[in-house]
């Protein structure tokens, strides 16, 4: 059985496009949306393209979506109260797009799914780690502040995403392995995504950078240059987002 796990695609349909198109030619039996589905600028038109598919797919919600649910249902959470306001119209945007049925459909989603894949065991989909679609790790962080999140899963594998960085490490015996982002990367531009058949395979598909730019700037998103701009054409560097990260580490551990 060949697995495909798509994590973080932030309404970026021109990038899921070319990526679905790499999971056919991969003759993938089976896909995994591993979450952040949205915010992003083509939330609706990205939703229904992975509602259509006719390959079997299962969805788990990151934070992204249950953020967006949230701002549906009228609720302010605790981190919308606390972001910054370029990080909260984002998700008031795409929650004004979507539809009750799309509520319906992502209000469904849990937070992890298991799946058996022969030659690699028992996997587990989560968004950020087992215990959090929020929870923050990358190739750097050590390994001993790690066991915790993994002890007592009784799987031989987890697969991730979050941080938007593909990585692959062995962590107390489980291997943890991130898809990486297919709409919004660190690093070189493309759409980052995931094979497993049983081997695991990291993928980057390169797609039409300049037309999606344009398709992305013609809709009504707020940010929409930005997106561009930072998520299309000149991506940050893997090298600069683990010094976020790292800096956002240490001031929570401060």
């Amino acid at each position: 059985m060949r697995v495909a796990a798509l994590y973080d695609i932030h309404g970026n349909l021109p990038a899921l496009e070319s990526v679905l198109a790499g999971v056919r030619q991969a003759r993938a039996d089976y896909i995994i949306v591993g979450g952040d589905v949205v915010p992003g600028p083509m939330p609706h038109e990205t939703l229904a393209t992975l509602l259509d598919l006719d390959i079997p797919t299962r969805f788990i919600h990151g934070n992204g979506d249950r953020e967006v649910l949230a701002r549906m249902a009228g609720t302010e959470t605790d981190w919308y109260r606390k972001a910054p306001e370029p990080w909260r119209e984002p998700v008031r945007w795409t929650a004004e797009q979507l539809s009750s049925g799309d509520y319906r459909v992502m209000a469904s989603w849990p937070t992890t799914c298991f799946i058996e894949i022969p030659g690699l065991g028992d996997v587990l989909f989560c968004h950020g780690t087992p215990r959090s679609d929020t929870g923050c790790f990358t190739q750097r962080t050590p390994g001993d502040r790690l066991i915790p999140l993994l002890e007592g899963l009784d799987v031989s594998m987890v697969v991730c995403g979050h941080t938007h960085m593909q990585f692959d490490r062995l962590i107390g015996g489980v291997r943890v392995v991130n898809a990486g982002s297919v709409g919004m990367p660190f690093g070189e531009p493309g759409a980052y995504w995931l094979l497993l058949d049983p081997e695991v395979q990291h993928r980057r598909t390169p797609y039409d950078l300049a037309e999606a730019a344009e398709r992305i700037r013609r809709t009504e998103y707020p940010q929409a240059e930005g997106f561009v701009t930072h998520a299309i054409l000149r991506p940050p560097s893997e090298e600069t987002a683990l010094e976020m990260y790292s800096r956002q580490d240490q001031e929570q551990r401060a």
